[in-house]
Formats: C-alpha cells, sequence, structure tokens
C-alpha cells in the first residue's frame, strides 16, 4: 500500500493508540480527525481486500471520492472459468453474472470487483459502494476502510490497482466522536417497572417458552424498519409461496437470496410484527444473523417501544419437539445482541443506547426447539433519532 497525502495533518501516538480501540465503544475527543480541505491519495492493490488509509473521520463527515485505475482477474483454470468473472475492469467493477451468485462480497448488490468502503474494521460495519466516483456523509466516527467487492481467490490471483483521491469536503460535528455509534447513556422511561412488564421470552405457537427478548427499540415504525434497512438487514418473508417468488426473482435479476422466511413465535399473545436477517449470501439457509420485531403496548417518552429476539443461526439440529430438522442457533447469545447493536449504532440512527439489567434476568435457558443458550441476562436499549 503506498499513501500519498495532501495538507496533511499530524497525528500524535496518544490519538492512534485511542482510534486503535475502536471496538471499545470509548469516546474520541482527543483523536485528530481529518480537516476540512485535507485530500489523500490511496492505491488499493487487487491483492487486497481492505486497505486501511489511517483517516480517521468524525460524524457527519462529508467526503468527495474520485477513482482511476484497473485491476484483472485471470481465468480459474480449474473450473474453466465458470466460477469466476474474468477480465480486465476499472473501479465500477464488472458486470455481475450468474457465476457471482454463489460467492460472498461486501455489498452484495454492487459490482463485481468494485471500489467499496466502510467506517470501521469490524464485522458491524456496513460497506458501501464508492465506485468511480461518490460523495458520502460518514454516519458515525470512525477509522476510514477501502477496498474491493470481492472473494479471497480473487484478490489471490488479481493484478492491478486501482488508484483512490479522498477529499474531505466538510470535517463534521465536534461533537460526533463517539466510535461506533454514542457512548452509552441511561434512557428515562427505561424504569424497572417497565422492564418487569416486558417477558423475558417469546413463545412457539403451542406455548412453549423459546428465544429471549435481549434488544428494546424506541421509535415508530418506520423509524425502526429504517434503521435496519440502513444497517443492511432485509425483511424475511413471512410465507414459503412469497418465499419461492422471491427467490426465483432475486435469481433472475441477479442479486442475493437473504429474505428466506422464519418461524412464527409469539409474544403478547400475537405473532412477530417484522422478521429481519443479516445473512452472508449463499449461506442464508444454514448460517445468518436473524430476529423478530413485536410492538410493545408500551411508549417510552411518548414513542413506541418495540421488542426484538435475535439469535445467530449456526447450523441445523433436531427439533426436539417433532424430530425434525430446525436450526440450530449460537449457544452464546450475547454476541447477537451485540450484533444488532453495532449495526444499527453505525448507521447514525441511533441517538442513545445503553444495557440495562432487569430484576429477573434470563441467563440460561432452551430454544422453543430444545437447544440451549446462555446469557449474562443484559438487554440493550437503542432510541432512534426522531
Amino acid at each position: 500500500m503506498n499513501i500519498r497525502k495532501k495538507r496533511s495533518i499530524a497525528v500524535p501516538l496518544a490519538a492512534l493508540v485511542l482510534w486503535a480501540g475502536l471496538s471499545t465503544g470509548k469516546a474520541a475527543e482527543q483523536a485528530i480527525a481529518a480537516k476540512k480541505g485535507s485530500t489523500y491519495q490511496i492505491d488499493v492493490p487487487g491483492t487486497k481486500e481492505w486497505v486501511d488509509t489511517n483517516v480517521d473521520l468524525r460524524g457527519g463527515a462529508k467526503l468527495l471520492f474520485t477513482a482511476t485505475g484497473t485491476i484483472t482477474y485471470p481465468v480459474d483454470n480449474s473450473y474453466q472459468g465458470k466460477m469466476r468473472t474474468a477480465g480486465t475492469f476499472g473501479p465500477a467493477g464488472l458486470s455481475r453474472n450468474w457465476a457471482d451468485l454463489i460467492h460472498q462480497y461486501a455489498v452484495t448488490d454492487a459490482g463485481h470487483g468494485a471500489l467499496i468502503g466502510r467506517i470501521g474494521s469490524s464485522d458491524y460495519a456496513q460497506a458501501f459502494l464508492i465506485g468511480e466516483s461518490k460523495q458520502y456523509e460518514v454516519p458515525v466516527a470512525g477509522r476510514l476502510y477501502v477496498g474491493i467487492n470481492q472473494s479471497l481467490s480473487d484478490a489471490s490471483a488479481a493484478t492491478g490497482s486501482f488508484q483512490v483521491k479522498i477529499e474531505v469536503l466538510d470535517e463534521g460535528s465536534a461533537s460526533a466522536t463517539s466510535v461506533g455509534g454514542p457512548a452509552e447513556t441511561p434512557v428515562p422511561g427505561i424504569t424497572p417497572q417497565l422492564l418487569s412488564k416486558i417477558p423475558r421470552r417469546v413463545s412457539d405457537p403451542n406455548g412453549r417458552p423459546g428465544d429471549m427478548v435481549n434488544v428494546l427499540i424506541v421509535g415508530t415504525e418506520d423509524q425502526m424498519v429504517k434503521a435496519f434497512t440502513t444497517a443492511g438487514w432485509v425483511k424475511v418473508d413471512k410465507s414459503v409461496e412469497g418465499a419461492v417468488f422471491n427467490a426465483l426473482l432475486e435469481s433472475v435479476e441477479k442479486r442475493d437470496y437473504l429474505t428466506m422466511p422464519m418461524s412464527t413465535l409469539y409474544l403478547f399473545n400475537r405473532p412477530q410484527d417484522y422478521g429481519f436477517a443479516h445473512a452472508e449470501p449463499v449461506k442464508v439457509a444454514m448460517s445468518r444473523n436473524h430476529l423478530r420485531v413485536w410492538k410493545s403496548p408500551y411508549e417510552v417518552n411518548g414513542r413506541p417501544l418495540w421488542c426484538v429476539a435475535a439469535t445467530h443461526d449456526i447450523g441445523f439440529e433436531r427439533d426436539q419437539r417433532n424430530n425434525g430438522v430446525t436450526h440450530k442457533i449460537d449457544p452464546a447469545i450475547d454476541g447477537e445482541r451485540e450484533y444488532v447493536n453495532g449495526t444499527l449504532s453505525s448507521t447514525g440512527l441511533v441517538v442513545q443506547r445503553d444495557h440495562v439489567t432487569p430484576a429477573d434476568p434470563l441467563t440460561t435457558a432452551k430454544t422453543a426447539t430444545g437447544g440451549e443458550f446462555h446469557s449474562d441476562g443484559r438487554i440493550v436499549v437503542l432510541v432512534l433519532k426522531s
């Protein structure tokens, strides 16, 4: 990687150390973020999936990307060129084809090999398409990475590189320096009395207790849906018939199918209002982050309160109710809670968040199908931007 910077800002070691702790969620008030008028030149080799630009940004910063250069993918002789698109292309990437449906790319609906970016290095960071040119507003503070929309097998054989110019049009808000989303603070209205009214677990149609309620969201229905879709979650089909139709449509349009339906569970004596999934393409049948959302009968500061049960499918296991086959969830269920927290908070649409522990925390239990899970008992609360 070769980085050339114009009008550069000297960054002290202490600031770099502070920014290295991105996953801790600590505020970055002391870090020196890129200033308005700064320009950076970044080389992105075809052999890299992601390149650290060493550019730290505040929330609300506005950037202008322009890119040139070419990358070449050779023919994959082991598959007679059928499993990987071959050719020379620019930052817009190659047109997607049928072979791309079996690969996993960071931006599922962007061109194969296109220039992409993200804020932060964690799995929570939502990648976005840059292409040949793009203006972009940074949702939350963090480190800028640029990369290529490709698989590891592509990178191992690629030649060439993209040259990326990054101009800082606006440095963002001096107050928007908390990395990965807002710092945690108590949420008024989330009281022990309110928590005692919310069931700890959801149930199957026969009333058998299942997944735990591990996320609470404060906001309108439109705000809730917008937060999930902005974070890369997709609405899940409610019927098998709809799934078959959408699978065909997605295949015709050469996009990855992520909306496989999930079973119906109950909270407040009714089925979920929404189901969302965040999955790796192709692996969706056996591995995906997914959740169910119910509108509760309660409000917080005059806004609806939504209850979420989130789990991570990691394979299949026997359904102990009927000896059938069902999804197996990751028993360390708190990881999915934090995945929801991280993906939604990275959108800039979460203005306040906190972890709360009810008086009767759930620490170990079984799903409705018999799978075991464990937790520290906390629930994450996310307040959405009005």
